[in-house]
């Protein structure tokens, strides 16, 4: 997918969308492109599918968000007043940023902390997110225990089994979990509400490419699960 491809889709997707925010997107190929040459992110064969693989499919919480949660979808994608945050959000082992910068640009009223143990990988987001001009976006080279900050939603690219994913950020989120996972999750989902006692309802599962009709993303899911603040009463 070139990137002309990618902004109708997100034009379509996302009405009303800005002219800063799309300048943005199409600044995240040429430096991606750079800083993989120098930096490998992003595997040589996946850079030509840099914008469907990595950007769009990032986007695909803020589309989970619209749909969903529309509210929220709307304080976050207004411009920050006077660098007021709405929003704290965790992207926890964003590797070379996804899919904190892509939600971060669709994002301005949400301050995102990018975070990574792997210190080479957190240079590229924070080079990126630098040329970008980016203000809502700090990166950490750091583990996840190590943090001691509560943030209002955690964001997360199947970086291992949600089982295992949950100990990382037990008590560390107040609103929600987005968590961009693909394949059977069927028993690992039940799996996990039963291990760390989550509520019945309190797990959504949302298909993507019931919005982004493409075969990458065939068996790829959105995943929420709600924080105690979020959960009815």
């Amino acid at each position: 997918m070139e990137y002309g491809e990618f902004e109708e889709i997100t034009r379509n997707t996302f009405p009303g969308i800005g002219e800063d925010k799309l300048i943005r997107f199409r600044m995240l190929g040429p430096l991606y492109r750079d800083w993989n040459s120098k930096i490998n992110v992003i595997s040589r064969k996946d850079i030509d599918s840099l914008y469907i693989h990595h950007v769009l499919h990032s986007l695909a919480i803020a589309e989970y968000m619209r749909l969903n949660m529309p509210e929220t979808y709307d304080a976050l994608s207004a411009p920050a007043e006077n660098g007021g945050y709405k929003a704290e959000i965790l992207d926890l082992g964003t590797g070379g940023g996804f899919p904190g910068i892509p939600l971060a640009i669709m994002f301005p009223s949400a301050h995102f902390t990018l975070c990574d143990s792997v210190g080479k990988k957190i240079l590229v987001a924070r080079e990126v997110a630098g040329s970008c001009g980016l203000g809502n976006v700090e990166t950490v080279n750091a583990r996840a225990e190590s943090l001691g900050k509560k943030f209002d939603y955690i964001v997360s690219r199947a970086v291992t089994s949600l089982d295992r994913f949950m100990p990382w950020v037990k008590d560390r989120y107040d609103k929600g979990i987005f968590y961009l996972k693909g394949g059977d999750i069927v028993e690992e989902i039940a799996m996990t509400m039963g291990q760390f006692g989550l509520p019945k309802g309190s797990v959504h599962v949302w298909k993507i490419e019931d919005r982004f009709p493409d075969p990458y993303f065939s068996e790829k899911m959105v995943i929420f699960i709600e924080g105690a603040k979020n959960r009815k009463k």
